[in-house]
C-alpha cells in the first residue's frame, strides 16, 4: 500500500529514549487520507504522539466500505525499500501484482507478505469483480540494519495457526502469541495477531513484557484494561506487561501490534524507510528515473511519481513530536 501523501511528512524514529517503561494507556488520533482512486484510510502510523510500535513503522485502516458498484481500492505501481508490508483484509478482496512477477488474489484470513529490501515495486486492486464489502488494514515493518538490503520477496501465507480461548480466536499474523507462531518471515522480535471477540467474552491474553504493545479496534467496542476503545482508534499499551485483559458486550475485531523497542533510528518519507535523508533522495530518483525497482507487469495505467521533497533538509525528529 502506499502512502499517496502529496505532500508526505519525513519521519525520523526509533530507539529507546521515548518507549515508557511501564504499561499504558494512551489512545493516539489517527487522520483520514485518500489512498488511490476512490478508498479513504485511517493513518494511524505514524501519527502525532508515536511514530513506531516495536518495528511497526506503519498502519492504515480502512472500511469497512460498500464497494459494490465503485471500483474499490486502485493503487497504482509504486515502490519500497528497507521494510516489509503486510496486507490483511477483515472483508473482501484485493489483487497484488510486483516487479518480481508475483500475482495473487488475497482474501480474509490470509497473510499477504512482501519484503521490500533493497526495492520492489507493487500495485494493489480490489479485482473487477469483488465482494460487496472492502474492509482491512495494511501494515509495514521496518527493517533493521542488517537485513535493510535483503533480496525483495513476496510471501502468501493462507492458513495461520489460531489462538482460541472462552470467546477469543487470535489469528497469528507475525511472530509468536500464546505458543502459536506464523509461518511469515520477520527479521526481528515481533507479534501482529488478529483478534476476534464474542459477544460478553472478558480474557485476559498473554503477553512478552519485554515488548511494547498497540491494540487497533477494527470494528465493535471493546475495554482494554477497563479502558474504552472506540472502533477505529489505536490504543497504545507500553511495556512490562505479562498480560493484557480483552472484554466486549456486543462483540468485537480488534489487532493487537507489538515488539521490542526499535533500537535504530530510520528516516521514512513516502514509501521509502532508510538511515539517511541522502537516501531518501537517491531513492526518489531511482524511482523516478525507473531504477531499481523493476516494473510491475499486468497493471493497466501509470505507475506513481514519486512526490517532490520537502524543501528542508531531512532531519532526525525522535520516535514522538
Amino acid at each position: 500500500m502506499s502512502n499517496l501523501d502529496t505532500r508526505p511528512d519525513v519521519v525520523v524514529c526509533g530507539g529507546r529514549r521515548d518507549v515508557p517503561a511501564e504499561p499504558a494507556h494512551e489512545v493516539l488520533p489517527g487522520r483520514m487520507v485518500p489512498l488511490g482512486e476512490s478508498t479513504m484510510v485511517r493513518r494511524l502510523l505514524p501519527t502525532l504522539g508515536r511514530r513506531l510500535v516495536g518495528a511497526w513503522c506503519f498502519l492504515d485502516h480502512y472500511g469497512p466500505d460498500d464497494i459494490a458498484d465503485r471500483p474499490g481500492m486502485q493503487v497504482a505501481p509504486h515502490p519500497h525499500t528497507g521494510l516489509q508490508t503486510v496486507s490483511w483484509l477483515l472483508a473482501g478482496t484485493v489483487a497484488h501484482r510486483d516487479s518480481l512477477g508475483n500475482e495473487q488474489v488475497l482474501a480474509p484470513g490470509e497473510l499477504g507478505l512482501m519484503t521490500a529490501g533493497h526495492g520492489i515495486a507493487h500495485s494493489e486492486q480490489s479485482p473487477v469483480s469483488h465482494p460487496a464489502l472492502l474492509h482491512g488494514a495494511q501494515l509495514w515493518v521496518a527493517l533493521p540494519e542488517r537485513y535493510r538490503e535483503v533480496a525483495p520477496a513476496f510471501d502468501h501465507h493462507p492458513d495461520l495457526p489460531v489462538v482460541t480461548d472462552r470467546g477469543l480466536a487470535a489469528t497469528v499474523l507475525l511472530g509468536t502469541l500464546a505458543g502459536a507462531t506464523s509461518p511469515g518471515t520477520t527479521y526481528s522480535p515481533l507479534v501482529g495477531a488478529d483478534l476476534t471477540l464474542d459477544a460478553g467474552a472478558d480474557v485476559r491474553l498473554p503477553l512478552e513484557p519485554d515488548f511494547e504493545y498497540a491494540v487497533l479496534s477494527a470494528s465493535g467496542s471493546a475495554e482494554i484494561d477497563a479502558t474504552a476503545l472506540a472502533p477505529g482508534a489505536l490504543m497504545y499499551l507500553g511495556t512490562d506487561r505479562g498480560e493484557v485483559r480483552l472484554r466486549t458486550d456486543a462483540g468485537a475485531r480488534l489487532l493487537l501490534l507489538g515488539g521490542e523497542p526499535f533500537d535504530e533510528q530510520i528516516v521514512m518519507w513516502w514509501n521509502f524507510v532508510g538511515r539517511s535523508g541522502d537516501e531518501i533522495v537517491a531513492y526518489r530518483e531511482e524511482w523516478n528515473t525507473g531504477d531499481r525497482f523493476g516494473v510491475v507487469h499486468g497493471y493497466q495505467g501509470d505507475r506513481l511519481i514519486a512526490p517532490a521533497l520537502p524543501a528542508v533538509p531531512l532531519k532526525p525528529r525522535g520516535r514522538t513530536r
